[in-house]
């Protein structure tokens, strides 16, 4: 049976606890203007971007150092005819150590090919976890988007 779950992973020179920190401060390294608290286990926090991207996040596992899950309760997306591809979908930080260095896997729980907005969501993804937090982790600043600072290609299509 193949994978149906979407996964991309990091590798990093700083501690678990320093990366587990950054995974939690998600207006660093996602959006700017998430709503909520995003670092304490169920907690409930909004994400949007523009009018292209919503959703609402509940922190169902907190383990510090080592894993954060994220349930998808409710998702919009403006370019999909179903908008709502995202709900009930979990979104798993996994923090562990290899050969000295700290590895942060992002495993999204039903994000599969089959989803319209698979291509786009993968991509970001991508580039929040492999640019983004990977910079925050290590230089303390990430390259969250926010309000008219898109930082995807898609980000750029779909608000022009």
């Amino acid at each position: 049976m193949e994978n149906k779950d979407f996964t991309t992973a990091i590798l990093v020179g700083q501690t678990p606890e320093e990366a587990f920190n950054a995974v939690n401060n998600v207006r660093g390294w996602w959006s700017e203007e998430i709503e909520g608290v995003t670092d304490k286990l169920d907690a409930e926090f909004n994400y949007h971007y523009e009018d292209v991207h919503r959703c609402k996040m509940h922190i169902i596992t907190m383990i510090p150092n080592e894993k954060v899950v994220w349930l998808v309760k409710e998702n919009y997306f403006k370019f999909t005819e179903d908008t709502t591809e995202w709900t009930g979908t979990k979104i798993v930080f996994d923090i562990s150590t290899i050969d000295g260095k700290t590895q942060v896997r992002m495993t999204h729980q039903g994000l599969v090919a089959e989803y319209e907005c698979f291509e786009i969501c993968r991509d970001s993804w991508t580039n929040y976890i492999q640019n983004s937090l990977r910079s925050l982790i290590e230089t303390g600043k990430g390259k969250p988007n926010g309000k008219g600072k898109p930082q995807t290609e898609n980000e750029k299509k779909l608000t022009s």
